[in-house]
């Protein structure tokens, strides 16, 4: 018989940036524990091809194209998933893009707003909208931002990726302390190297893959999968006492 606190039937996660990548691993396993799941994301045929993998497993699921970085449009799409789905459980802040430039130095202004832009103030505006719906409910719910290992290692010509990711860390710490009255949790995921879309260009560069991987001690790089169990741990009964961590989820790779 399974863990019984791990079901999720009833439950209700968003999963911002949850058409790809880790935000559908993530998606994906919240669907098969019972979850309802509404993925946000900016293109609307990739939604479709993610509601069509999810609702496979028997869930309900809805799908909104939502810009995080437009605060507007991130009030409506959770205004529309509350009313499309009830409610919503747990709250998976994961929409990001990447930034690399040739030198800090080079780096424009611009390139700089723009990783902050989605990456930082998305979160913000998705955060907020769910520790307000959280708050008045009354009933508590799960925070959950997916930080990067850029948090904690220097990520040469990636400062302002790094940046976004070392904020969304101080940011789920404060959350914690601040909503932990009202019996909502936040934590923090910081992925490894893992296999998605944005990622796969440097991790199969020959030279990048020689140079890397052999620091990674289970000699692989992660899939969006692997983050699904802790995606399911952190929305569930389960983790009904975690919060305000640092959850690291890279093959060893930053003990190593």
């Amino acid at each position: 018989m399974a863990y019984p606190a791990f079901d999720l039937t009833g439950k209700v996660a968003l999963v911002t940036g949850g058409n790809s990548g880790i935000g559908l691993g993530m998606a994906d396993a919240l669907a098969q524990a019972g979850a309802g799941v509404c993925v946000w994301g900016t293109s609307a045929e990739k939604n479709a091809a993610a509601a069509d993998q999810l609702a496979a497993h028997g869930t309900t699921v809805h799908t909104v194209v939502c810009d995080v970085g437009d605060e507007d449009a991130v009030e409506r799409g959770f205004a529309e998933t509350v009313e499309r789905l009830g409610r919503v459980d747990a709250c998976f802040a994961n929409a990001g893009v990447a930034g690399m430039v040739s030198s800090f130095v080079e780096m424009s202004t611009e390139e700089w707003r723009r990783v902050m832009r989605v990456n930082l103030d998305g979160a913000f505006f998705t955060l907020r909208a769910a520790a307000r719906h959280m708050t008045e409910r009354g009933d508590g719910g799960s925070l959950v931002v997916t930080s990067s290992l850029a948090a904690i290692e220097g990520q040469p010509r990636g400062e302002h990726y790094a940046a976004t990711k070392g904020a969304l860390v101080s940011m789920t710490r404060a959350l914690a302390v601040e909503l932990a009255r009202v019996g909502v949790r936040a934590n923090a995921v910081l992925p490894g190297w893992i296999e998605t879309p944005m990622a796969d260009p440097l991790l199969n560069w020959d030279r990048f893959r020689e140079r890397v991987l052999p620091r990674v001690p289970l000699r692989r790089w992660g899939e969006p999968g692997d983050l699904g169990g802790i995606a399911v741990y952190l929305a569930s009964d389960a983790s009904s006492y975690h919060t305000g961590d640092l959850i690291l989820i890279d093959g060893g790779y930053s003990i190593f």
